[in-house]
C-alpha cells in the first residue's frame, strides 16, 4: 500500500524570505536543556517523549517527558554521589536505549560533559578519546565493557565505570544504583549559556580526531532551526532519524531540536547492521510521521518492493550526508507520494542549508541557507564567488556569531584559528551557488571520506595500515560507490619480500578493523609501486582521487552507452 501526500499539514515556514528577515533566537544568560526543555514539557505528565523498539522491532518501550525528568534526576544524583562535578567529562558508549537519554539529560543538568561515542570504537579509539579529553568516567553496556577494560590500564584519569545493562565486577550496576537515588534534584549550580554541554570527536585528515565543544544554549537552542524549518516538526509528530548514538546526527535528529519543539522521538535498539526491510516494517508498525535517513538507506529502500509496505503515516522525509541520486528520489516518491528533502550541516554546526516544504526542491542541491545563518561561497582569495563558481562554504560570524555554531576545537587553538578567519567560519566543504541561490555540494576541501553516513579521516586508516609489517607506505582516499556514495580505498606500497594478493588484502582489512573502528577499514586495496608526492614529500591524495574518479566515470559512461 503506498503512502499519501500530507500537504494538508501546513509547513512551519510559509514565506522563506520573510522568515529569514525576521528570524532570531533569544539566548538567555543562564540555560540548561534538561531543566528548561525536558522538565518544562514534563509539566504535562502524559506527553510522550520517547519510543524505543527492540532488535526485532516487536516490542517497544515508551517514556513520557515526566519519566525522563525523574530518571535523569536520579542519574544526576548518582553522578554527584560518585563525586562527579560540573566540567567533568564522561565517555558515553551505548546503543539506542532509554539509558542513553537518561544519562545525557542527567549530565546536562549538573554540567557534566558527555562524550557521545559509537559502539564501533575499538579499545585503541576508546583509549585515545579518554586520554585526550581526560575523561573521569565511562558509561557502556555489558557487550562493550571488555573493550573499555582493555583500554583502562593506560587511562590514568578514568575513575568511574557505569554499566547500563548487566553486571560486571568493578562496574556500578545501573538498576541497583538508580533505585537508591532520589527523584528530586536540588542545590545544583546553574549552567550558563556558554558552559559546555557536550564534546564530539570529529575526523581528521592529517592528525587524529579533534575535540568539538558545543555550549548549553548555542547548540541546544540552535537546533530549533534544524527541527522547525528543515525537519518541519510538530508537537504531534513521531520522528525517527536513522543514525548512531555516537554521531552528531543523533543530536540533530533524536534529541535537541525534537524535544525543544515537543516532538516524540523513535529509536531502534540494536547492535546489528542496518536492515532496510525491518526499518520499513517499523515505520509501518509504529506510525512514524517524519523520517530522516542517510542516502545509503534510501538506496537500499529503492531496491525493495516499496508499495508492499504501508507507509501512509509518513508526511515528511529527509536525508543528509551527501546528494541523493535522482532515480532513488523518483522511486521513493512513486511509492510514497513524498519527496525527500536534503539538508546540510556538520558536527560543528546545526542545520546550515536545506530544502524546505514551502519551496520547490532542486534535486541534488543542498537547498538554501537556514534562517539565522549567512552562508556564502568564497574563492581562493577570500572574495565572494560568482554564480555557478566553485568555492569554499563559509558562515559569516561577524558582527554577530550565529546561534548553533560550535565554540572551539578544545585545546587546539591553532586548529580553531584555521577555520575562523576574516569574519568567517570555514566549513572545509566546497560548493557553488546557482542563479536562484541554491547551493550545490562539490566535496570536501580536505580529504575526509563520507561513506554511508560516516565521516572517516584517511590519516587514521593510513596509520593503521603502516603498522602492519607488509606495508611500507599507504595512501587512503574516497573511491566512488553506487550504494555507499564513497568507500575507503587504500593504495599500498608493500615492504620488501611481500607480494600483493587477495589473501594479503584481506589480512590488511582485518588488521585495520582490529586497530581502529570497523567502519573505517578499506573496502578496496590496490597494491602499487609508488605514490605521487609533492616536492616536500607529502602524498598527493587529490591526484590519486581524481584519477580514481575519472576512471570510474569513464567506465560508467561506457556502460550507459551499451
Amino acid at each position: 500500500m503506498s503512502g499519501t501526500t500530507k500537504d494538508v499539514v501546513p509547513p512551519n515556514m510559509t514565506d522563506y524570505e520573510r522568515t529569514r528577515a525576521e528570524f532570531a533566537l533569544d539566548v538567555p544568560e543562564y540555560f540548561n536543556f534538561g531543566f528548561d526543555v525536558v522538565d518544562r514539557w514534563a509539566e504535562d505528565r502524559t506527553k510522550l517523549a520517547l519510543m524505543v523498539a527492540d532488535g526485532l522491532g516487536e516490542k517497544v518501550e515508551k517514556y513520557t517527558f515526566y519519566e525522563i525528568k525523574v530518571l535523569s534526576n536520579r542519574f544526576a544524583n548518582l553522578l554527584l554521589e560518585q563525586g562527579l562535578k560540573k566540567g567533568d567529562r564522561v565517555l558515553v558508549m551505548i546503543p539506542w536505549m532509554p539509558h542513553w537519554y537518561i544519562a545525557m539529560i542527567g549530565m546536562f543538568k549538573i554540567g557534566v560533559i558527555p562524550i557521545p561515542s559509537t559502539t564501533l570504537l575499538t579499545q585503541r579509539d576508546i583509549r585515545y578519546r579518554i586520554n585526550q579529553s581526560e575523561a573521569v568516567g565511562v558509561i557502556t553496556d555489558i557487550q562493550d565493557a571488555p573493550k573499555v577494560e582493555e583500554a583502562m590500564d593506560k587511562c590514568p584519569t578514568l575513575k568511574k565505570f557505569i554499566l547500563a545493562t548487566g553486571r560486571r565486577r568493578g562496574w556500578l550496576d545501573w538498576d541497583y544504583e538508580m533505585d537508591k537515588m532520589s527523584p528530586r534534584l536540588e542545590g545544583v549550580e546553574k549552567t550558563r549559556s556558554d558552559d559546555p554541554i557536550l564534546l564530539y570527536f570529529t575526523s581528521g585528515t592529517v592528525s587524529y580526531p579533534k575535540m568539538v565543544i558545543h555550549t548549553q544554549a548555542s547548540y541546544a537552542i540552535g537546533h530549533r532551526i534544524t527541527a522547525t524549518f528543515w525537519q518541519d516538526l510538530k508537537p504531534t509528530d513521531l520522528h525517527w532519524t536513522v543514525t548512531d548514538t555516537g554521531w552528531a546526527k543523533a543530536a540533530w535528529g533524536s534529541l535537541f531540536g525534537q524535544w525543544t519543539v515537543g516532538t516524540a522521538v523513535f529509536n531502534h535498539q540494536t547492535h546489528s547492521k542496518f536492515d532496510a526491510k525491518l526499518t520499513l516494517r517499523m515505520i509501518e508498525n509504529f506510525g512514524i510521521t517524519t523520517f530522516c535517513a542517510p542516502p545509503t538507506a534510501y538506496r537500499m529502500f529503492a531496491q525493495l518492493p516499496l508499495k508492499e509496505y504501508d507507509l501512509s503515516a509518513l508526511r515528511h522525509c529527509m536525508s543528509a550526508g551527501e546528494p541523493l541520486n535522482p532515480e532513488v528520489i523518483r522511486v521513493w516518491e512513486e511509492a510514497t507520494n513524498l519527496r525527500i528533502y536534503d539538508g546540510y550541516g556538520q558536527t560543528e554546526t546545526v542545520n546550515l542549508c536545506a530544502n524546505y516544504r514551502c519551496m520547490p526542491i532542486k534535486i541534488g542541491s543542498m537547498g538554501l541557507p537556514t534562517p539565522g545563518f549567512d552562508i556564502r561561497i568564497l574563492d581562493e582569495e577570500g572574495k565572494e564567488a560568482g554564480t555557478n563558481e566553485e568555492g569554499y562554504v563559509v558562515v559569516k560570524v561577524v558582527p554577530e556569531r550565529p546561534v548553533g555554531l560550535f565554540k572551539e576545537y578544545w585545546r587546539e587553538p591553532e586548529e580553531t584559528a584555521k577555520v575562523f578567519q576574516n569574519d568567517y567560519y570555514y566549513t572545509g566543504d566546497k560548493a557553488y551557488r546557482d542563479e536562484d541561490g541554491y547551493f550545490w555540494f562539490v566535496g570536501r576541501a580536505d580529504d575526509v571520506i563520507l561513506s554511508a553516513g560516516y565521516r572517516i579521516g584517511p590519516f587514521e586508516v593510513e596509520s593503521a595500515l603502516v603498522e602492519h609489517p607488509a606495508v611500507a607506505e599507504a595512501a587512503v582516499i574516497a573511491a566512488p560507490d553506487e550504494v555507499r556514495g564513497e568507500i575507503v580505498k587504500a593504495y599500498v606500497i608493500l615492504a620488501e619480500d611481500f607480494v600483493g594478493s587477495e589473501k594479503l588484502a584481506k589480512e590488511l582489512q582485518d588488521h585495520v578493523k582490529n586497530v581502529t573502528a570497523p567502519y573505517k577499514y578499506p573496502r578496496a586495496i590496490e597494491f602499487v609501486k609508488d605514490l605521487p608526492k609533492t616536492v616536500s614529500g607529502k602524498i598527493r591524495r587529490s591526484e590519486i582521487k581524481k584519477a580514481e574518479w575519472d576512471a570510474w566515470k569513464k567506465r560508467k559512461d561506457e556502460k550507459d552507452k551499451e
